[in-house]
């Protein structure tokens, strides 16, 4: 039994008790019972603003996911400040192997080359630093 069924029982059984309407006890009863119907009330309310709030929360989500894949592909791998996923593309120059690095391996400094195992070196110029492009040697 739900709330609204209980409160309507409690109702009956309170109208099925043939209280006298002048007694103390019976109004004390009745406005016990009012404000429980308040409260069923009010809660019913904000059930129904949860579900408009959680509605409007998917949309935000689904928008937000929207911006999320237009800006991964419009800006993932780019070696911009928005860019969080930063890859460089590598040619090795011993074996002539391309692989990705990422920008963390950049600022190391290098990396072996994961077909021939020739060191590469990456350096970074001032002005390369200031920009926040990378070159490789």
């Amino acid at each position: 039994m739900n709330t609204t069924e209980s409160l309507g029982y409690l109702k009956g059984l309170l109208d099925g008790l043939d209280f006298d309407d002048d007694k103390k006890d019976t109004k004390m009863f009745k406005a016990i019972v009012e404000v429980l119907e308040n409260i069923i009330k009010d809660i019913d309310d904000v059930n129904e603003d949860m579900d408009l709030l959680s509605e409007q929360v998917d949309g935000i989500d689904d928008d937000l996911a929207e911006v999320e894949d237009y800006l991964s592909d419009e800006c993932g791998g780019c070696g911009c400040d928005d860019c969080d996923d930063s890859e460089y593309a590598v040619t090795c120059p011993a074996c002539g192997e391309e692989f990705t690095v990422d920008e963390d391996t950049v600022m190391e400094g290098g990396i072996e080359c994961p077909a021939c195992g020739e060191f590469l070196e990456f350096e970074l110029d001032d002005e390369d630093s200031d920009s926040d492009d990378k070159t490789e040697e």
